[in-house]
């Protein structure tokens, strides 16, 4: 694509958000921001939340997860442990935040334990939605840097900035009342992408006539769902597959930006209603997901295309990207990858965006103790900091990362939401009570002890562990080990 073509699509994109904000924000307070006034259409919230949840790491980096012969579909081990913590958020989680009427979910650590419990489950939120969106935008940033900026000679820095201003730009009136309709557009671009890419390289590969695109990635060597070789692999199904009910209680349950779209649903009901349907559909896209992948790399065995993305970059996040802005698919799959791209990113950075906002807001400077006239200049402070904090990260984390997104995405949630399961689902299975005052050094040494020790298994530094290697799993072992040492230092209720 033409520069001209791409800027006119990102333009048009975005106009087409800010009009949507328009119409959504109009008459907007704090609490249409926070939980868009309670009255958000269950179906509604299940397919944005899609987009939210799979984001741009899910759109280019799932699919070049499959050329890894050590992974290829083994990411659905991990999706199948989604679907048990979709449940367990369903009716464990969202009864309680539905019963203490929550804006914020943290606050239930400030009722059950206290304030500094309070505090240190929402600064865990903090730095987890920070550097997760930043990654997410990171990934985004870097591949229209590579199909577009670079050739106009705009730094990385400003593409960036860019990014993230235009996130402000319709978010910042209606928070989550904007984002439940933005996210549900972004999501529809983010499929039909995806889907009609899918049917476009199977015609190229001549399969969509011989037995079908289904019969052609299962037979391909690429297809590889179950690994059950080794327990000491990291890629082991028990691992992946426990390890994902726990990322999604983490990621999903205890994540004031997934549960902020839950909370704007009008009951508990509906509230249910979304969180399972949304889990039974994102099964289903998962494995297009990785049904693309397959379907890229069984296009760059036969044709050579995505050569530099995975022999001269070896970026395996850049073969999508690259194969549809080669031309050779045509110009439907060059245009819709950058609006699948684009939406697949937006949907999940702006909710980010909006859900940081409201937790510091919230949680720190307890906004709903303001005077009514300070409360929206204190909001809105806050989404602008917010944002420079995005951008900031985003361009550290572009100089010092360099492994697949959505892998670094996975191990760093399991040192951030790791010690806040083990701190929610003590108060939820014990009636114990914490020195409080103690909470914030269990939830941040843990991490950093089990974070060296990974460290030094990873680069073979010691052999404590012989040939076992860490995988998904990590987010059990600081969820587990934060919840006994919080179990040291409790006490039994005197009454």
């Amino acid at each position: 694509m033409t520069p001209t073509i791409v800027i006119s699509l990102l333009c048009g994109y975005f106009l087409v958000l800010i009009l949507i904000s328009w119409f959504t924000s109009r008459k907007a307070d704090n609490d249409a921001f926070f939980l868009g006034e309670r009255k958000s259409p269950w179906y509604i919230v299940a397919f944005g939340m899609i987009g939210a949840s799979l984001s741009g790491i899910t759109f280019i980096s799932i699919p070049g997860w499959v050329g890894d012969s050590a992974k290829q579909f083994s990411y659905m081990q991990m999706v199948f442990g989604y679907l048990v913590g979709y449940f367990v958020v369903a009716y464990v989680l969202l009864p309680i935040y539905y019963k203490l009427n929550l804006t914020s979910i943290y606050s239930y650590l400030k009722t059950r334990f206290g304030k500094w419990s309070y505090k240190t489950g929402a600064a865990l939120f903090l730095i987890s939605r920070v550097i997760g969106a930043s990654i997410r935008l990171l990934l985004v940033a870097s591949v229209l840097q590579l199909i577009l900026f670079e050739d106009l000679g705009i730094p990385f820095e400003i593409t960036v900035l860019a990014s993230v201003l235009l996130i402000w730009v319709y978010t910042n009136r209606g928070g989550i009342k904007t984002i439940i309709w933005t996210d549900t557009l972004q999501t529809a671009f983010m499929l039909a992408s995806v889907i009609v890419t899918v049917y476009f390289i199977g015609d190229a590969l001549n399969i969509n006539e011989k037995g079908g695109i289904i019969e052609g990635v299962k037979n391909s060597s690429y297809s590889r769902i179950f690994y059950f070789d080794s327990w000491l692999d990291g890629n082991y199904f028990w691992k992946h597959f426990l390890g994902g009910i726990f990322i999604t209680i983490g990621m999903t349950g205890l994540d004031q930006d997934m549960m902020q779209k839950n909370l704007s649903c009008k009951n508990l009901k509906d509230a249910q209603l979304n969180m399972i349907s949304f889990a039974g559909v994102l099964v289903v896209v998962n494995l297009v997901f990785l049904a693309l992948g397959a379907l890229l790399y069984m296009y760059f065995d036969q044709t050579g295309v995505g050569y530099n993305a995975l022999k001269v970059i070896k970026r395996t996040d850049l073969l999508f990207a690259e194969i549809a802005q080669s031309g050779k698919l045509g110009i439907t799959v060059s245009v819709l990858f950058l609006l699948g791209l684009i939406a697949a990113a937006y949907s999940s950075a702006d909710s980010a965006l909006t859900s940081l906002t409201t937790s510091f807001s919230v949680d720190f400077l307890k906004l709903e103790d303001k005077e009514e006239n300070l409360q929206k200049k204190i909001r809105q402070r806050v989404h602008v900091a917010m944002s420079i904090i995005l951008v900031i990260t985003i361009i550290v984390l572009r100089r010092t990362t360099d492994d697949a997104a959505i892998w670094t995405l996975i191990t760093l949630a399991g040192f951030t939401y790791g010690p806040l399961i083990g701190l929610f689902f003590f108060g939820i299975l014990t009636k114990r009570n914490l020195k409080d005052y103690w909470v914030p050094w269990i939830c941040g040494i843990v991490p950093v002890v089990i974070g060296i020790l990974w460290y030094l298994n990873k680069n073979g530094l010691i052999s404590w562990f012989g040939e076992y290697q860490i995988g998904a799993e990590l987010i059990i072992y600081n969820a587990i080990v934060s919840f006994v040492s919080l179990w040291l230092i409790s006490y039994r209720p005197k009454n």
